[in-house]
């Protein structure tokens, strides 16, 4: 499913038009961002949490050349599903 896709079916079980389901989608996804970029997290209770992880630098192999290549350290997003919402697939 893509996100045009997702768009139509969260219109379609919300009962709001393709056009407020895409602007509640991508105000969605901006919160998201603006808050982890504030380096807080965002707890859903029973779907999941939204946080910003920290990867430390390392070493890595470009698979072309086999070349030692150093990797900076960073910043990652990361969401893990809540166990409420992963029962639900079982």
């Amino acid at each position: 499913m893509n996100k045009q896709e997702f768009i139509k079916a969260f219109a379609d079980k919300a009962n709001f038009t393709q056009k407020d389901a895409g602007i509640a989608f991508d105000a969605m996804a901006a919160t998201i961002a603006d808050v982890l970029k504030k380096g807080e997290k965002i707890q859903i209770a029973g779907f999941g949490t939204f946080e910003v992880k920290k990867r430390a630098a390392r070493e890595g192999i470009n698979p072309l050349t086999k070349q030692k290549v150093k990797i900076a350290a960073c910043k990652v997003p990361s969401f893990k599903f809540g166990n409420s919402f992963k029962g639900l697939l079982n």
